[in-house]
């Protein structure tokens, strides 16, 4: 079976050069030749060369006009290029050098020495496309890998999550709603450039992935506490206010076993801080203003809208008017009065997620 030989392009506008090079190579590469940088062009439309031998002295484009040319294009930018001149001084071999030519052979040359020099280039040339395809398969298994890591940390962060809302049965679809919630108030700030220098290097999806953990110390509550078909008495309500602190201790251990660090950061941080109050009457740390985190003061508003509008044992849900209502009546005082003000952009977004509630399938 024969082999397929490379391809090269000569291009020089002196036919008897043309000539004496096709004759040295033809027996080893399909030999192209081309009389000028605007042929070669031509060519090259449908013969892509494995390597091109390219004159400099040439009438209209010279051989450094064809080079940056061909080094601007995507297409042809990886293509060694050997520089064919009677030039000797060395400025015009370090020019060519620096425009991306790989060699300078100097005419006239011996049959042997061209050969050689094609060959060897061809070969780097080779290699380096192999090494680029290991590297693109090994970075191809890497995405493929990291897919099925976060894929798997999804589900167990998931199955967490539902295990809270299970315990819970005072809020289902909750996490669900607050991720909605959340992700609309982000995408605002976001477009507005509302607190760019803290959200300038924010993934809002990554945020909004992380939040689901924000009630999961809930999970050490006992059911006397957490179910409780009626308001809770102030000392049920100081047990109920530790679940923050065991939220943050669950995701402090997962942090041990875990090389996410942004994603826990803001699981961490939310869970930590969304009960926090702008005038600082929040709980556990009692932060004030701009004390507390953006991404606490955030889920602060989406944590207590949907607490709203959902039934609890001891409440009706409210509507969302009267929702927007209290929301507003705690600016500057539970909520960050700035984003109180992006909240009321959103407000029918918000009012449209709360809307989808059925309550006839929420136990």
């Amino acid at each position: 079976m024969e082999m397929t030989k490379y391809k090269v392009i000569i291009v020089d506008d002196n036919e008897a050069n043309l000539k004496i090079a096709r004759s040295m190579l033809k027996e080893y590469y399909e030999v192209y030749p081309a009389s000028s940088g605007a042929r070669l062009f031509e060519l090259m439309e449908r013969i892509l060369p494995d390597l091109i031998l390219l004159d400099i002295e040439m009438p209209g484009m010279d051989g450094y006009d064809v080079i940056k040319k061909l080094k601007s294009e995507s297409s042809f930018k990886t293509i060694p290029v050997i520089f064919l001149t009677a030039k000797t001084d060395q400025d015009s071999e370090i020019e060519g050098l620096g425009l991306g030519a790989i060699d300078y052979i100097l005419k006239p040359f011996s049959a042997p020495l061209l050969r050689r020099r094609i060959e060897n280039h061809i070969l780097i040339a080779e290699q380096r496309k192999e090494i680029q395809s290991h590297n693109d398969y090994l970075k191809m298994e890497v995405d493929r890998k990291s897919f099925q890591v976060e894929a798997l940390q999804n589900t167990m962060l998931m199955a967490v999550t539902e295990m809270v809302e299970f315990r819970d049965g005072n809020t289902g679809g909750h996490i669900d709603r607050t991720q909605r919630y959340l992700k609309v108030l982000l995408e605002e700030i976001m477009k507005e450039g509302i607190y760019a220098d803290i959200t300038k290097d924010w993934d809002v999806n990554l945020i909004v992935a992380s939040s689901p953990l924000h009630d999961v110390g809930k999970i050490a509550i006992a059911d006397a506490i957490l179910n409780k078909p009626g308001k809770l008495t102030e000392e049920e309500f100081e047990v109920m206010k530790k679940h923050v602190d065991y939220g943050v201790e669950a995701i402090s251990r997962i942090e041990k076993y875990s090389n996410d660090y942004q994603f826990l950061h803001f699981s961490k941080t939310i869970a930590a801080t969304h009960h926090e109050k702008w005038n600082g009457t929040g709980y556990p740390s009692g932060l004030a203003g701009d004390e507390i985190p953006l991404e606490g003061r955030l889920m602060a508003i989406a944590d207590v809208y949907d607490a709203l509008i959902s039934v609890r044992p001891y409440k009706k849900p409210l509507t969302t008017e009267v929702a927007e209502s209290i929301i507003n009546d705690g600016r500057g005082t539970h909520f960050d009065p700035v984003l109180v003000d992006v909240f009321n952009n959103v407000a029918d977004k918000f009012a449209e997620i709360a809307d989808s509630i059925d309550w006839g399938k929420v136990e």
